[in-house]
């Protein structure tokens, strides 16, 4: 009896534990962050502490200030309003960063704690920090025109159509002359977009180029794309170079609710594996690959990427009823090749669970 007595007194408890908790989450922000979490991107040891400012709001009738700010360590420093706030009005919180603290990814903690009851606010300053190379030559090692740069092409990785993705490529100045920002010129396309970071880059200094990828501006096409890029600074005769950016473009969709699964549209693959075994590189391989829509809405087939010109990849349509049925015809010339080979297809489609598939081609061949 006892025991069950301990029990029920617990459990009431805890749902009251529960329903406050409820209670408080719905109570609205007495402070209203414009941010709480930046991001630096990356930072070049050479060019010195980094600073932010967070920017705040009171949106309670009662006066408001800050009490104190706690850092998660010394290589960041504090500064902040500490005037009496009534509502509506707002205040700052600078925060600097020293690069030269920490290399590599970092993330830093600051905790705002003010005189209302529950304002323990948390801040994120984030980032990448670069030491400055010891021997340049090697750091910088793919030499193009007078820059030097870690590696031939710019992987913009995984851009979706709902944002654009920025990526920021640090390289070395080997030439004799400054690069100016003013001066930077680009021929993009519209959907790239190439700017120098800093106003000068003097010689033996490192820069920034910042790359711009929206993916939106290309007309909705899918899969790895190459593009050659000429940038140059019009006051420096010969400075013209071609920047190499390769990017994987992908459709985003949303979340789905668990119950929403079986109405949307499913791709269903047969065989998502096809080994061809011992094969002659004198002849073409022909085989087929069964695709289903499992769902009950139109599955659309948006592209299907080859990785190779040697595969020929024909579709008799490009929408799938639910229930229905096609054969992708798959054609493989091996001429040139030999030994062990492996062709990758990517089918692209509505499907929002699995929205890219890959059917692997594999061989051995003599």
């Amino acid at each position: 009896m006892k025991l069950l007595t301990q029990t029920i007194i617990l459990t009431l408890f805890f749902t009251l534990l529960q329903f406050s908790s409820q209670a408080q989450s719905l109570e609205p922000p007495k402070i209203i962050w414009k941010v709480n979490r930046v991001d630096l991107g990356t930072i070049l040891e050479e060019q010195g502490n980094q600073e932010v400012a967070f920017e705040f709001t009171n949106s309670q009738d009662s006066l408001f200030f800050i009490e104190d700010i706690w850092l998660e360590c010394g290589c960041t420093t504090v500064e902040f309003s500490k005037d009496t706030l009534a509502k509506g009005q707002s205040g700052k919180v600078r925060v600097g960063f020293d690069p030269t603290s920490a290399f590599g990814f970092f993330s830093k903690l600051i905790v705002v704690k003010g005189n209302l009851s529950g304002v323990q606010d948390s801040l994120f300053l984030e980032g990448t920090s670069i030491p400055y190379p010891t021997d340049p030559l090697r750091a910088y090692p793919v030499k193009n025109g007078d820059l030097g740069f870690r590696l031939k092409k710019i992987n913009m990785g995984e851009v979706f159509d709902n944002e654009p993705k920025i990526k920021y490529v640090e390289f070395f100045n080997f030439g004799a002359q400054d690069l100016e920002k003013g001066a930077f010129r680009s021929e993009t396309p519209s959907y790239i977009w190439v700017e120098q970071v800093q106003n000068l880059v003097r010689p033996q200094e490192r820069g920034l180029l910042m790359i711009r990828y929206e993916s939106a501006n290309r007309n909705g096409d899918l899969g790895f794309f190459e593009d050659q890029v000429p940038v140059f600074w019009e006051n420096i005769e010969g400075s013209r170079i071609n920047l190499e950016i390769i990017a994987d473009l992908f459709e985003y969709f949303p979340p789905v609710l668990k119950n929403e699964v079986d109405d949307l549209p499913q791709l269903f693959i047969q065989q998502k594996e096809i080994d061809l075994k011992e094969i002659s590189s004198k002849s073409t391989v022909r085989r087929t690959v069964t695709l289903t829509n499992r769902g009950r809405k139109v599955l659309e087939i948006r592209k299907i990427q080859g990785n190779c010109e040697c595969l020929i990849i024909e579709s008799p349509k490009d929408q799938l009823n639910p229930g229905e049925s096609i054969e992708l015809s798959l054609t493989f010339d091996p001429i040139g090749r030999k030994g062990i080979d492996q062709r990758n297809i990517y089918i692209f489609t509505n499907d929002p669970i699995n929205p890219v598939q890959l059917v692997v081609l594999k061989s051995r061949i003599d």
